[in-house]
């Protein structure tokens, strides 16, 4: 992808370009009708003042002299009488140019028939220039040049007067006014590339710093980023941040989990050592001991593949399942567990109960929750689940007749690896802490409370959508 700063230079550039371009379209029209109206101006004033000099007892020989002050060099003034051209005597000296522009001002007279009278030098050069027909501005086309024309018919003298002005000379001016407008702005046009080109580096610098910052950083600098930014880049930096947060707090519970894990399976591993040689040197209950340990080895074993598994596996989309066939099937499994103790194992409450979950997550949660509650009941003791609802809200609920929890720890015992201590069932601290989470991901509330007057009620209450 292309950087940022040749993105913006390249687009700015452009934009200049475009934006000079419209600004010269803009001035050479804007000149052009403005020029126009000036130039119309004088045309028709001075088109006045030649009217208000005309006597209208004027004779050819008065014509004569006036064609011989409108005769240009190579273009003299042409006079005509009857329709015909009359010879004008030129003076010895002949006609004089003033100004090279005098070629395209021209000046015309006509009879009110329309027959010419006399016509400047330029408008004879293709014969007689056409005859007005009506008062006012118009453009005429003439031996190959476009004129800009101005006719008036003066009563007193009975003739029709105009005056030309050629288009080259107005379209001459405009440029002329629009180039000179323009050049310094060409001029400036490398010096403001190269401001932009500085601007809009020193403008992503903090981008660059930011990056910098972060590129520097060795892997275990997981504090926050304090530099202080432009206010663009707050939401950046604040997303970083909020990012090494939470992957300083992944990393923190990892490295928990590794040390716990760690001392968890060193603890049963140095006792089943133990066991072991004493098994050798002839003990016969080590070997029951040992058996014992390999039991509790295998459940830290499983309930760490469960934690693992639920790190790593993203939160699943929840379906409508139905909690009753699910604890009913789940409870059958466990059947010979609590047989095995005589305990009493019951279902109540309602026979079928849907809530929006994952099927095989609810599965897990469960079979931890009457785990717990079975190894932790004595001998002839009894483990109820009720299947309602609270408040309109479905709710599982898992008790039993066991030591139940000091009140101190109900808060607390759903962390990794956290037990009650005194306690003389085997367990490895993970149940309830992978019951935790799951009802996390299940959108549900987990509630622990001790039972009178012994006990605990274990209650999973997910949340109405």
């Amino acid at each position: 992808m292309i950087s940022i700063r040749r993105y913006l230079l390249r687009t700015l550039a452009i934009v200049l370009v475009l934006a000079g371009g419209v600004a010269f379209t803009a001035a050479y029209l804007i000149t052009d009708h403005e020029l126009e109206e000036v130039l119309d101006t004088q045309l028709s004033l001075h088109s006045r003042i030649v009217a208000g000099q005309l006597d209208p007892d004027a004779t050819i020989d008065d014509y004569a002299r006036l064609a011989l002050r409108m005769g240009l060099p190579e273009h003299p003034a042409q006079l005509y009488h009857d329709g015909n051209s009359v010879p004008v005597s030129s003076s010895e000296s002949g006609p004089k140019l003033y100004h090279e522009e005098e070629l395209k001002l021209v000046l015309g007279f006509w009879n009110a028939d329309g027959s010419p009278r006399l016509l400047g030098g330029k408008w004879n050069d293709a014969g007689p220039f056409p005859v007005p027909l009506e008062e006012g501005f118009r453009w005429e086309s003439y031996d190959g040049h476009r004129w800009r024309v101005f006719s008036m018919f003066d009563i007193a003298s009975d003739t029709w007067i105009s005056m030309g002005l050629r288009g080259s000379f107005h379209d001459e001016v405009v440029e002329r006014i629009t180039w000179n407008n323009s050049l310094p702005m060409l001029f400036l046009l490398p010096l403001l590339l190269w401001l932009m080109s500085r601007i809009i580096r020193r403008g992503i610098a903090p981008i660059q710093a930011l990056s910098s910052q972060v590129q520097g950083r060795s892997a275990r600098d997981l504090s926050k980023i304090d530099n202080p930014v432009p206010q663009e880049l707050n939401g950046l930096r604040q997303s970083l941040n909020d990012f090494i947060a939470r992957l300083k707090a992944t990393l923190e519970r990892e490295r928990r989990f590794t040390a716990d894990a760690a001392h968890e399976l060193r603890t049963p591993l140095a006792a089943l050592r133990i066991h072991l040689d004493n098994a050798q040197a002839g003990e016969e209950q080590s070997l029951q001991k040992a058996y014992v340990g390999v039991e509790r080895l295998q459940r830290v074993v499983e309930q760490l593949l469960i934690l693992a598994r639920l790190d790593q596996v993203a939160t699943t989309s929840p379906t409508t399942i139905d909690l009753y066939p699910i604890i009913a099937e789940l409870m059958a499994e466990l059947w010979p567990l609590a047989e095995e103790r005589d305990q009493h194992l019951r279902l109540t409450g309602l026979n079928q109960l849907e809530v929006r979950a994952d099927e095989v997550e609810v599965g897990i949660l469960f079979r931890n929750l009457l785990d717990n509650a079975l190894r932790y009941t004595l001998e002839g003791g009894h483990v109820e689940v009720e299947l309602s609802l609270e408040e309109g809200a479905p709710q599982l609920i898992v008790r039993d007749t066991g030591p139940g929890l000091p009140e101190a720890l109900l808060d607390k015992v759903t962390e990794r690896f956290r037990r009650a201590s005194g306690q003389c069932t085997t367990g490895s601290g993970l149940g309830l802490s992978i019951v935790s989470e799951l009802a996390q991901r299940q959108n549900a509330r987990l509630k622990l409370s001790n039972r009178t007057p012994n006990g605990l009620a274990v209650s999973v209450t997910w949340e109405l959508n």
